[in-house]
C-alpha cells in the first residue's frame, strides 16, 4: 500500500541551528500518527514543514506521489490538500461563526454558499455546537472556538488534517471537550498527524507513534508498545515525567 504522505530525509534550520535533521516518515490514509517529543525537538516546526508554512532547506515531501515541497507558487492549493489546525484558534472575531465556516470552502474552492452552510450545519450539530452558527467568537468558550477551528479546517475537505497542540491554550475542563471531536474524526477515518503532549490521548486515538528527540525520530511504534515498552532510555525517561492511567481503546474506523 502506497503512503499517502512522504516526508523523505527533510532538514529544516533556523538562524544556524538545525531544527530537524533528516526526519523521514510515511502516513496511510485513514492513519493517525501521533507524533510527541520534548518541547523543542521540532514537532511543530515538522508540521509547518509539511503544511508549507515553512520551507524546508532539503528532502523531499510528497503528496499522494506528487513532490509537494518545491511547488512555491502553488503552496496555496496544497494548504487546501493538507489541513492544519493550531493552538490559536484564528477565528476572524468580527465574523459570526458560520461565515468564519463559510469562507475557505465558498472563496478558495469556489462551493455554493447554501451548499456549504448545509454541510456546515451538520458539522456544528456533531461536535454539539448547532445552536452557535450566528454567535460571534468572542461569545465562546476556548474549547468551542477550537471545535469551530476543526470544522472549519474538515470543510475544505483535505486530504491530511494536521493538528499542532490544539488543547496547549485551553483550560484542563475543556480539554476533553476537544480531544472528543479528534477521537470521532479518527472513528471516520480520516487522516491527521498530531502534535500533542496529552499522553493519555494520544495512547487512545493514536494507530502509531512517533517521538522526536532534537530534530530526529528516535522511536516509533503502535502505542500500545510504545507506552508500556519503549524500547529507547530516552523514550523511557520521556514518559516517566507523565503520571497517567492507560486511555488505549478501540477507535472504529469508518467502514
Amino acid at each position: 500500500m502506497e503512503a499517502m504522505l512522504r516526508v523523505e530525509d527533510i532538514r529544516k534550520s533556523f538562524d544556524g541551528t538545525e531544527v530537524l535533521k533528516g526526519v523521514s516518515l510515511e502516513i496511510y490514509e485513514g492513519e493517525v500518527v501521533v507524533i510527541i517529543g520534548p518541547s523543542g525537538c521540532g514537532k511543530s516546526t515538522l508540521l509547518r514543514c509539511i503544511n508549507g508554512l515553512e520551507t524546508i532547506d532539503s528532502g523531499k515531501i510528497l503528496l499522494r506521489d506528487q513532490v509537494i515541497s518545491e511547488k512555491k507558487k502553488d503552496q496555496h492549493l496544497i494548504r487546501q490538500k493538507i489541513g492544519m489546525v493550531f493552538q490559536s484558534y484564528d477565528l476572524f472575531p468580527h465574523m459570526k461563526v458560520m461565515d468564519n465556516l463559510l469562507l475557505g470552502p465558498t472563496k478558495a474552492l469556489k462551493r455554493p454558499a447554501e451548499q456549504v452552510r448545509e454541510e456546515a450545519m451538520e458539522m456544528l450539530k456533531r461536535v454539539g455546537l448547532y445552536d452557535k452558527a450566528e454567535a460571534l467568537p468572542r461569545t465562546l468558550s476556548g474549547g468551542q472556538k477550537q471545535r469551530v477551528a476543526l470544522v472549519r479546517a474538515m470543510l475544505m475537505h483535505p486530504d491530511v488534517l494536521l493538528l499542532d497542540e490544539i488543547t496547549a491554550a485551553l483550560d484542563p475542563e475543556m480539554v476533553s471537550e476537544v480531544l472528543n471531536v479528534v477521537i470521532d474524526l479518527a472513528e471516520q477515518g480520516i487522516t491527521m498527524a498530531i502534535v500533542t503532549h496529552e499522553m493519555r490521548f494520544a495512547e487512545a486515538v493514536a494507530d502509531r507513534v512517533l517521538f522526536l528527540e532534537q530534530g530526529t525520530i528516535v522511536e516509533e511504534g503502535e502505542p500500545e508498545t510504545f507506552f508500556r515498552e519503549p524500547r529507547t532510555e530516552r523514550a523511557r525517561q520521556f514518559l516517566q515525567s507523565f503520571t497517567y492511567a492507560s486511555a488505549r481503546k478501540t477507535v472504529k474506523r469508518k467502514g
